[in-house]
């Protein structure tokens, strides 16, 4: 860990690079028209034959080719969950306009989100010592599952030496690492690369996922994921996220950078009480401290990309923490991207906030894809059936983990 220079709380952090790899594209365009067109990703699993799994649907990240678009000799020695964040870095660090190479390198920091690791990685090792022998798995199977390998590789890469780290706590980990990456600016650090990725579609990585009986089988992938809907039945898994480049506001501007995307204003974290407790879960005391943190009053946010499980218990809660911040249906909400993309675990909430700043930028709220009409119990103002215009200056984003993790990020525009 490098070295880091004196607190400075009243550091603004702006992101002014994104890198998104997504199955709804692997470029800020394609995927930004991709979520205004509605256009869903969710098709049956290829990469591998589904057909013994009760859940055949997912979000996949096509177009991706790692020996075209990773340094060739990382891709046996890393999983694909990390070949996304590493193509991710580079989009990212290019369009932020930042070379490595001029930063300095304990200046420059890494801390990312990740879920499961390397499953894929880890699942073929480990068939090569059940089928072989021991002399047969890879030394590279010690260091490509672990949580923290695309951190380390993403430092590598690029020369990073300064704070480098990871979160693990599933969904809500992206707005985590984010907020993690704001403290580091606060230290000294002049460039952090965050987000996450994830990419668990493989058959170790599904029944992992199945063991939670969260996600849904349903056989049509336009009524797969349905989150608020009267016949949701759970979620759908998908691959991918997005990395970002966070940067003191001050910084980015003395470089050219200008405002960049927009700025983190506020963020809280917290978990939810013991099933059975009596106690309600975190989230509505996490959205008021989020915004307390970024002292924003509730009535003051435009727009809000909830967590949207999918699952009628955990959609519920949300909505009741949204109605008892901000009042029933007094803000609009909505799941996109993840009902066309799956929820993509450590790399989900990073692309939610990509995709949250360019609503921001264009002040158009994306629809939530395939909900046909919100239950009742939701008094929320969903978006659905097709975009809405709306100047915004103030996003909230939601995530919550598996296990009851809960996460709220507060974004705002660009200063003017």
């Amino acid at each position: 860990m490098g070295a880091t220079g004196a607190v400075s709380p009243s550091t603004t952090a702006v992101i002014t690079g994104m890198g998104i790899v997504a199955p709804t594209g692997i470029s800020i365009d394609e995927h930004w028209q991709s979520v205004l067109a509605g256009k869903s990703a969710i098709s049956r699993i290829t990469r591998f034959d589904p057909a013994g799994y009760p859940v055949r649907l997912a979000g996949e990240v096509h177009g991706f080719e790692a020996r075209e678009q990773v340094p060739r000799k990382l891709v046996p020695q890393t999983d694909r969950w990390t070949h996304l964040a590493l193509f991710g870095a580079e989009a990212a660090l290019a369009d932020a306009g930042i070379d490595p190479a001029e930063v300095g390198e304990y200046e420059m920091a890494v801390v990312t989100s990740s879920s499961s690791g390397g499953t894929e990685f880890g699942q073929r090792e480990i068939s090569a010592l059940w089928d072989e022998h021991p002399s047969h798995v890879g030394a590279y199977q010690s260091i490509a599952w672990f949580y923290a390998a695309t951190t380390g590789q993403v430092s590598i890469r690029h020369g990073m030496r300064g704070p480098c780290g990871v979160v693990c706590a599933e969904q809500a980990g992206g707005l985590d690492a984010l907020a993690q990456a704001r403290r580091l600016l606060r230290t000294g650090s002049r460039v952090v690369v965050s987000g996450g990725t994830d990419a668990s579609l493989c058959p170790y990585g599904l029944v992992a996922q199945l063991s939670t009986g969260l996600l849904s089988a349903a056989a049509d992938p336009a009524r797969a994921y349905l989150p608020f809907d009267s016949e949701a039945t759970g979620f759908v898994p998908g691959e991918g996220g997005a990395i970002l480049v966070v940067e003191d506001a001050g910084s980015a501007r003395a470089r050219g950078a200008g405002a960049g995307y927009g700025r983190i204003l506020g963020h809280a974290a917290g978990f939810d009480p013991p099933p059975g407790s009596g106690r309600e879960p975190a989230l509505r005391r996490v959205i008021a401290a989020a915004l307390a943190d970024a002292r924003v009053e509730p009535s003051a946010v435009d727009v809000v990309f909830a967590d949207a499980m999918g699952v009628p218990e955990h959609d519920l809660a949300e909505a009741a923490a949204l109605a008892a911040v901000f009042g029933p249906n007094a803000v609009p909400v909505t799941a996109a991207p993840k009902t066309m993309t799956g929820r993509l675990y450590g790399g989900g909430a990073a692309l939610d906030v990509a995709t949250a700043l360019l609503a921001l930028r264009d002040g158009i709220v994306p629809h939530t894809g395939g909900v046909g009409r919100t239950a009742p119990q939701y008094q929320i103002d969903l978006v659905r059936d097709q975009p809405r215009e709306r100047a915004m200056r103030i996003a909230l984003v939601l995530a919550r983990g598996y296990g009851g993790f809960a996460s709220a990020l507060v974004l705002g525009a660009p200063a003017a």
